[in-house]
């Protein structure tokens, strides 16, 4: 692994040692404080003259209503919007900012004043890199030529989230419950932690298998939430798959539609207080769905699948399946009947993301 490569993976560990990061990009260099990550010591010796401004998306912005930022804020949440630091703009009023969870028991006070953006490029890395650090999206932003724990170039983030370097780690048989002719296939990327894994059911019948593309989600697979369908979704695949006699579950580590298991509860909470799932990711400043189906695309290639029958409703796996060279052959629909729980959660997938249910 190169030094570039493992730069990105050295400030992913940083952000979430609250440690401070310099992104670098073509327009410039600046150096960063995760919000989440700080506390009253840390943030001392980084800003010893409080004059450091806060770096925030520009969806998080749009909810701050910042009308003067309205151009960059406009539902973009890879954009960002610098706040000038101000008396009042303390850690505990920079961790408001930052977490729309806490609006509620937390009304800002303001006035939040912005200022214009150096290295826009740089910034929007850093959010990049944020989320694969499953961190909330906003930072101090120290000034001058700051000392950073780590340097990393923004082409070394992009590279960091992209699944080209891929490759099967581990294979094995397991019978579950659905099937007893199962076949396990763990894949690893050398630059990221996470490990997908893929379940093959069944053997190659000369047909397209039946594939299903499943997200992690430890609340409803694991735990049995109500809140979503994730949990019922994953046992009639596994059934559907095993009727069919050949196909793959891809299992990809990409919980609450790639924004972490952290902030996915931070999104649990929001809609307790009234947002659908949509709002809620966007409110915490990621994009509506930060899921990279390239991934899956990858994982079927190193199995040797090229052309599939997909079981879903979610036209984007279709189209990103696709869009990194696997056939769909044709789409099977895959509905799970609603809870009390999660009849409004299935309603925005239909009506604000295009789900076919």
């Amino acid at each position: 692994m190169s030094s570039l490569d493992r730069s990105a993976a050295r400030a992913i560990d940083a952000l979430r040692r609250g440690w401070p990061v310099a992104v670098s990009a073509a327009d410039g260099r600046l150096v960063l404080l995760a919000i989440e990550g700080a506390d009253d010591a840390r943030l001392a010796r980084f800003d010893p003259a409080g004059a450091c401004a806060v770096l925030l998306s520009a969806g998080r912005a749009a909810t701050l209503h910042l009308t003067n930022q309205r151009d960059a804020a406009d539902g973009e949440a890879a954009g960002a919007v610098r706040i000038a630091r101000v008396p009042w703009l303390d850690l505990a009023a920079a961790v408001a900012l930052a977490d729309p969870a806490l609006d509620l028991a937390n009304p800002l006070s303001g006035p939040w004043l912005t200022e214009p953006l150096e290295a826009p490029l740089a910034a929007a890395a850093a959010l990049r890199l944020a989320r694969l650090a499953g961190l909330l999206p906003a930072f101090f932003l120290a000034t001058g030529d700051t000392a950073a724990e780590v340097e990393v170039q923004a082409a070394a983030i992009t590279a960091h989230d992209a699944p080209a370097r891929l490759a099967i780690a581990s294979r094995a048989r397991l019978p579950i419950a659905a099937a007893d002719a199962c076949e396990i296939v763990a894949f690893r990327n050398p630059d990221d932690a996470a490990e997908h894994v893929a379940l093959l059911i069944g053997a190659p019948n000369g047909q397209p298998p039946l594939v299903r593309l499943h997200s992690e989600c430890l609340t409803g697979d694991a735990l049995g939430s109500l809140k979503c369908d994730c949990g019922p979704q994953l046992d009639a695949a596994l059934a559907a798959i095993a009727a069919s006699g050949w196909g793959v579950l891809l299992y990809l580590r990409q919980e609450g539609r790639g924004i972490g298991l952290v902030n996915k509860l931070r999104a649990y909470a929001l809609q307790d207080q009234g947002f659908d799932t949509v709002d809620a990711n966007v409110r915490l400043g990621f994009a509506i769905d930060e899921r990279d189906f390239g991934v899956a695309a990858a994982m079927l290639r190193l199995i040797g699948q090229d052309r599939v029958r997909l079981l879903t409703n979610n036209p984007a796996k279709v189209a990103g399946l696709e869009a990194a060279g696997v056939a769909v052959e044709t789409r099977v629909a895959h509905a799970m009947t609603s809870n009390p729980h999660n009849h409004h959660y299935l309603e925005t997938k239909r009506d604000r993301t295009g789900h076919m249910l």
